[in-house]
């Protein structure tokens, strides 16, 4: 009998302490779990975090227009173009911590969104914009070293984005417009800071080429949406999946013709060489290849995309060399 008493008061214990356990690590996981802890030092560290210096990937897109106009290995236009890709990360940068800044209540809300140093309180709202005038006040004095053309797409892009942050995000297609011009003003600030004439095959490429990437990465979350009811930012509530395949399809066919006609134009400024030509063949498959993560509803940022594929990052590598051949050998 006491023995059965005995082993019912620890079962009891065992319960207690597990209850006490579970809801200890119910309240862990409901708090958020800052990334930097708070304190000068942590806020400095939460503003270089929110500057989101990953995202600066994109800006090799500076390099473009030097590249294929075969002045990259001009040393005073690999300057120009490198002031351009740090004027540009600075701009960048700069939005990043207006836009969090604007969207912190909505981010505070959010399960992972929250754990952002602007959204947990380690960089206060007043902190985020001072630091993102600061940004866009040094990088927009950097490029005046390369031209003054250059501090006008900069003014440009900075002005496009801040629509973006403060209610254009909520507009549809001008959302996509939006994005998508990030990436053409990128290309086309490394022509005007090297004072490189842009074709206008160059342009349609990088136009219809950004719109690709964003409305498929846009169609890619619908999917996802439709399939695991996974959460989705509100302006895409205003689409549907079959308008978003239309709008990257057609850009994709856009893309491919365009990159085909600069292609044997480019052919026809490099005495009849072949390997304009046969860098379509990367670049049309590289294209396929990027539409069948689109269509499956898999594809995330396209930096993210290409960092994990790698048959596109052998793809994009052929494509180069077929293009270094034309413009350098």
């Amino acid at each position: 009998m006491t023995k059965s008493v005995n082993n019912a008061a620890e079962a009891e214990i065992v319960d207690e302490t597990s209850e006490k356990a579970e809801a200890k690590t119910a309240e862990t996981a409901a708090e958020p779990a800052p990334s930097v802890k708070r304190g000068p030092v942590g806020m400095v560290l939460g503003v270089a975090k929110t500057a989101r210096p990953k995202q600066w990937a994109k800006n090799v897109l500076v390099f473009v227009a030097p590249f294929t106009a075969a002045q990259i290995t001009n040393g005073s236009v690999l300057l120009d173009a490198v002031i351009a890709f740090v004027a540009f990360s600075l701009v960048a940068s700069s939005v990043y911590l207006i836009n969090d800044a604007v969207d912190v209540e909505a981010d505070r809300a959010h399960p992972t969104k929250r754990n952002r140093p602007i959204a947990a309180g380690i960089v206060p709202v007043p902190v985020a914009y001072v630091a993102a005038v600061l940004f866009f006040g040094v990088g927009l004095a950097l490029s005046f070293l390369a031209s003054p053309e250059l501090a006008i797409v900069l003014g440009v892009y900075e002005a496009v984005q801040l629509g973006y942050c403060f209610g254009l995000k909520h507009q549809p297609v001008i959302d996509l417009a939006i994005v998508g011009s990030g990436f053409l003003m990128r290309s086309i600030a490394g022509g005007v800071a090297a004072g490189i004439a842009l074709s206008q095959w160059f342009l349609l490429v990088t136009a219809f080429g950004s719109l690709f990437m964003v409305a498929g990465k846009r169609y890619a979350e619908i999917m996802l949406f439709e399939r695991t009811g996974a959460k989705i930012r509100s302006s895409l509530k205003k689409y549907s999946a079959s308008y978003l395949r239309f709008v990257w399809a057609t850009a994709a066919a856009i893309l491919i013709m365009s990159y085909s006609l600069w292609a044997f134009e480019l052919r026809e400024g490099a005495d009849q060489s072949v390997w304009p030509v046969i860098s379509m063949v990367p670049f049309v498959i590289a294209v396929l290849r990027y539409a069948v993560d689109v269509d499956g509803g898999t594809a995330g940022a396209p930096d993210e995309i290409v960092l994990k594929d790698r048959v596109l990052q052998v793809l994009g590598v052929l494509w180069v060399a077929t293009l270094g051949v034309t413009f350098y050998l």
